[in-house]
């Protein structure tokens, strides 16, 4: 294609992609070299904790050309997903018998929301121009999805690492298209994060140890979904009702006072997630769990470590006889790893009294 071609096709695929419910579409090169020495080093103090699949590719993740051969360019595509009518995280935090989940969590599974989405349009190029050589990914495979997005104009990563936008927040999911087209490349964000560290300061557990460096060893969100054993004791306590995931550090960011709710629907709350009691919670017995959070991205820590989150919260929540019943009854529970937690947040209940 001819150099005219391709940008009249980059412009197009932009239009498609807003067709589709993104928020905006960037093309990026492959060139990660900065981003693969941070990432390096990342893994060298051992932040990534259990996450070996961080680890586990070598440098595919951050040269994209290795990953998928024939890549020249990456389209990246940003989707808006805080649900427009949850309640008040503010108000579900400080509520410690309510049961926090991140809002990204609280509708559909978002892979296959983006995964769709990416594929329709990578379908719509091909059926454009003919068959090229593509790949879809939506956090699925290793790819460093806030390097390349912010390569593509998307955003800037804030200090938390997350993506930010002057317009959107962060509040957004991020897929990728690797491509062997040569499209035209977008000038890449600048960072307007100045002198502002409030994702820093508000922090729990104190797991954003530097701007731009996360420990996720001591992230509430890698405490509860990504680790599959025991959360660390002097780590319980800071937890405090967020069963799954966190997100004080965008609810901290001026920045989300732009941020957009979701368009697509699948969004929207299930289950009534966004404020939903802990002993009810606590209560799902695993075919309820199973049931419930079909097609939700919480289902895949299992009902083991659903029940070893509420219980930690449920140890932190304001001492009562209900909360201290609903323990009690998972105390012969089959699972080690839900029983020292139980044991745990009993203890704590009564200590409280």
């Amino acid at each position: 294609m001819h150099e005219q071609d391709l940008s009249r096709l980059a412009q197009q695929i932009k239009q498609w992609g807003r067709e589709l419910g993104f928020a905006a579409v960037g093309i990026a090169d492959g060139e990660l070299s900065a981003a693969e020495a941070g990432l390096q080093a990342w893994l060298d103090r051992g932040f990534h904790g259990e996450m070996d699949y961080m680890a586990a590719h070598g440098v595919k993740r951050s040269r994209p050309a290795e990953l998928v051969p024939g890549t020249v360019r990456i389209i990246s595509a940003r989707l808006d997903y805080f649900p427009p009518a949850a309640a008040d995280p503010h108000a579900v935090l400080a509520d410690a018998d309510a049961a926090y989940v991140s809002r990204y969590a609280l509708g559909r599974d978002y892979h296959k929301v983006l995964r769709n989405r990416l594929q329709s349009l990578a379908e719509k190029i091909s059926a454009q121009i003919g068959e090229h050589r593509f790949r879809v990914f939506t956090d699925s495979a290793p790819v460093l999805e806030v390097a390349l997005a912010s390569k593509s104009g998307l955003g800037w990563r804030g200090k938390h690492t997350l993506l930010l936008n002057r317009q959107h927040g962060s509040w957004f999911f991020l897929g990728e298209i690797y491509t062997d087209l040569p499209l035209p490349v977008d000038a890449p964000a600048t960072g307007h994060c100045g002198s502002c560290q409030a994702c820093i300061d508000v922090c729990p557990t104190q797991a954003i140890i530097a701007p731009y460096t996360l420990d996720a060893r001591r992230c509430i969100s890698y405490l509860t979904i990504e680790l599959k054993g025991s959360i660390p004791l002097d780590l319980r306590p800071l937890l405090g009702n967020r069963i799954y995931g966190c997100d004080d550090c965008q609810l901290a960011c001026p920045w989300n006072r732009f941020a957009q709710t979701a368009a697509l629907p699948d969004f929207g709350v299930r289950n009534g997630l966004d404020s939903a009691q802990l002993v009810d919670l606590f209560a799902w017995s695993e075919t309820d769990f199973n049931e419930r959070l079909a097609g939700s991205p919480i289902r895949r820590i299992g009902h083991a470590r659903w029940l070893r989150n509420i219980a930690v919260a449920l140890g932190n929540a304001p001492p009562s006889p209900e909360i201290q019943a609903a323990l009690g009854a998972r105390l012969p529970h089959p699972s080690e790893l839900v029983r020292e937690h139980v044991a745990w947040a009993l203890q704590r209940q009564h200590a409280a009294q």
